[in-house]
C-alpha cells in the first residue's frame, strides 16, 4: 500500500461512502445490530422521559457507542476469518470467541452506566 499519496478532497469523500456501506452491511447481516440499536433507542427515550443531565448524556451516548462499535468490530473479525478459515478450525473459534467476549465486556459495561444513570432517577 502507497502511503506517499497527495491528499485528494474526493478520496476522503469515497472514504466515508465506504464507511456508510460498512454499516449498512452490518445492519444488513448481523441480527445482532439491530437488537443493540432496539436498545439503544429504548435508552435515549428513557434518558428523554427522565431527562438526563448533559453529563448523563455523554455516558450513555459513550455506552450506546462502545457496544455498537465493538460488534461492529466483531463482525469485521468474524467476516475476516471465514476468509482465513472457510472451514473449522479451533483457533479461529478462538478468535471468534475472543472478539464476542469483547463485545459481551462492552455490554456489561453499558448496563453498569445505565443502572448509575438511570437506577436514582427511577427510585
Amino acid at each position: 500500500m502507497n502511503n506517499n499519496k497527495q491528499f485528494s478532497l474526493s478520496n476522503r469523500i469515497k472514504s466515508f461512502g465506504y464507511a456508510v456501506e460498512g454499516i449498512i452491511i452490518f445492519f444488513k447481516t448481523q441480527h445482532n445490530a439491530w437488537i443493540h440499536a432496539f436498545a439503544a433507542i429504548i435508552v435515549v427515550v428513557l434518558g428523554l422521559v427522565l431527562k438526563i443531565n448533559n453529563n448523563e448524556w455523554c455516558l450513555v451516548v459513550i455506552a450506546i457507542t462502545m457496544v455498537i462499535a465493538a460488534e461492529m468490530l466483531n463482525t469485521a473479525i468474524e467476516f475476516l476469518t471465514d476468509i482465513a478459515s472457510p472451514d473449522y478450525h479451533e483457533m479461529a473459534k478462538k478468535v471468534k470467541d475472543v472478539a464476542a467476549g469483547a463485545v459481551f465486556v462492552t455490554a456489561i459495561a453499558a448496563v453498569v452506566i445505565g443502572l448509575i444513570v438511570f437506577l436514582p432517577k427511577i427510585f
